[in-house]
């Protein structure tokens, strides 16, 4: 991928990158725009919490249908709600350029917000029996939020070096996630992989379209999600 440099409508320095996919016809990349915006990493998480409690044969067997609804209220929350706010928030104080986040100094305060709103879900979490008079969170959901918070650190740190991916790292993270279930549940997950596993390849192929990310940041995405998630099933 080429990149340069230039003076944008502000006089600042600003950088220009080029492209690393060949050029697509109009009604792909509108396509790609949509599952883009489908598979957001602000939605990405939100998904999966929904499928872990409704869809899962057993994980929130026990909750009610209260408990279950507010647990996916607090991922709404957490995951959608606040990184939200904050980019809008963040665009309209001026903070950043746009909130589609086009730069690494963009991402910055999003990474650090996003830490703060992703430890909090999975401290709630890791000690809802220990602090309520309800039942323990299943342990499957607490290596997820865990995992999500622990992107976002290395996120940061790899941002340093290039912008990386975000929506292939929710990608690494969900992939990884239904590959330890996989092998350490004692139900059929096939089905269920096959299809996490072609969502992966659409995601990271829309990405390309619509996108000016290298292979490596798309590829170091799917590595850091990995590696979160991966983190977060040793740690807890």
């Amino acid at each position: 991928m080429s990149s340069g440099l230039m003076i944008n409508e502000e006089n600042k320095l600003q950088e220009l990158r080029g492209r690393s996919f060949p050029d697509q016809p109009t009604s792909l990349k509108w396509v790609a725009k949509i599952i883009s915006y489908i598979f957001h990493p602000v939605f990405v998480p939100l998904m999966v919490v929904w499928f872990l409690v409704y869809t899962h044969p057993y994980l929130f067997a026990g909750f009610s249908n209260v408990q279950k609804l507010r647990t996916v209220m607090m991922a709404v929350v957490s995951f959608t709600f606040f990184p939200l706010v904050t980019v809008l928030l963040l665009k309209g104080l001026k903070f950043i350029d746009t909130i589609y986040l086009h730069t690494q100094r963009d991402r910055v305060i999003p990474f650090i917000a996003c830490m703060i709103w992703y430890f909090w879900i999975w401290y709630v979490w890791n000690n809802f029996g220990k602090t309520r008079d309800v039942m323990d969170m299943p342990r499957v959901a607490v290596q997820f939020a865990l995992a999500t918070f622990i992107s976002t650190i290395i996120g940061l740190m790899v941002n340093i070096k290039m912008k990386v991916s975000l929506h292939a790292i929710s990608a690494g993270i969900v992939l990884t996630l239904f590959i330890i279930m996989a092998l350490t549940q004692d139900l059929n997950f096939g089905i269920w992989l096959a299809i996490v596993f072609f969502l992966t390849g659409l995601v990271c192929t829309a990405r390309f379209i619509v996108s000016d990310h290298t292979a490596a940041e798309i590829y170091g995405g799917l590595v850091v999600g990995a590696v979160s998630m991966l983190v977060a099933n040793w740690v807890i």
